[in-house]
């Protein structure tokens, strides 16, 4: 038989929350995203494309303790001093919530800032827009408060005053020499403004809708359609 979870759950979970759990998975299904956290029942993905990552790589590694004027002058003077370091939050109590969670992820670099602060930053490849902004920021805010209010042991870095994206976006080709080419295009810094508060709200409301009742399947969600199409399909071979 296919999942057959509970529509109600236990309060009083700490819930262990990552912070890409916050953005495409919460943004795209409610359903998925309970499943995933409360159940450790993932969607079957498809991987990345290697080139994505390799990218990635290869710009934390070319930045990695050269100063951010490099990325961008609108950011604010500092150094890249850490990159891809794992960071766990303490336990977060949340305001109405009975249950409590964790935040544990992988950042892509931080820069320590002439200030004494820190800045947040992660690479992406794509071109940059609003909503991709507003989904990302859950997952940069979730490495600020890791950082800042981090469990006993794991990294600790105070206080963050700047969160945001590095936008590469490929536009032309250059060839450099025999079976070598150059893939160029702008780098673009997306600033995300801080708003601790606003991020504790939200993950109030996450902790309510992983302690309420299950959610409705999402029309719009093609793994809801799978799973209620398997459940169809397993009710008629047994009726059989």
């Amino acid at each position: 038989m296919l999942n057959p979870v509970p529509l109600y759950y236990p309060s009083n979970v700490n819930y262990r929350i990552s912070p890409s759990e916050l953005t495409f998975l919460y943004q795209s299904c409610k359903r998925c995203f309970v499943y995933r956290v409360k159940h450790g029942l993932a969607q079957p993905s498809i991987p990345l494309p290697p080139v994505f990552n390799t990218i990635a790589y290869l710009q934390k590694e070319y930045y990695a303790g050269k100063r951010t004027d490099l990325i961008s002058p609108r950011l604010p003077p500092g150094s890249i001093d850490f990159g891809e370091r794992r960071v766990q939050s303490r336990r977060i109590e949340l305001p109405g919530c009975a249950s409590t969670c964790y935040i544990v992820g992988r950042f892509d670099i931080v820069a320590r800032l002439d200030d004494s602060s820190y800045a947040v930053l992660d690479f992406k490849t794509g071109d940059p827009n609003e909503e991709k902004a507003s989904m990302y920021s859950r997952q940069l805010h979730a490495y600020a408060y890791a950082l800042e209010h981090p469990e006993e042991g794991a990294l600790e870095l105070r206080p963050v005053s700047n969160l945001g994206l590095v936008y590469f976006t490929p536009d032309h080709c250059e060839r450099t020499g025999p079976e070598r080419q150059i893939i160029g295009g702008q780098l673009q810094w997306v600033p995300i403004t801080l708003d601790a508060e606003e991020f504790l709200q939200f993950l109030a409301a996450v902790a309510r809708l992983l302690d309420g009742p299950l959610p409705k399947p999402d029309p719009q969600c093609e793994w809801c359609a799978y799973y209620a199409q398997r459940k169809s399909l397993e009710r008629s071979a047994a009726e059989k």
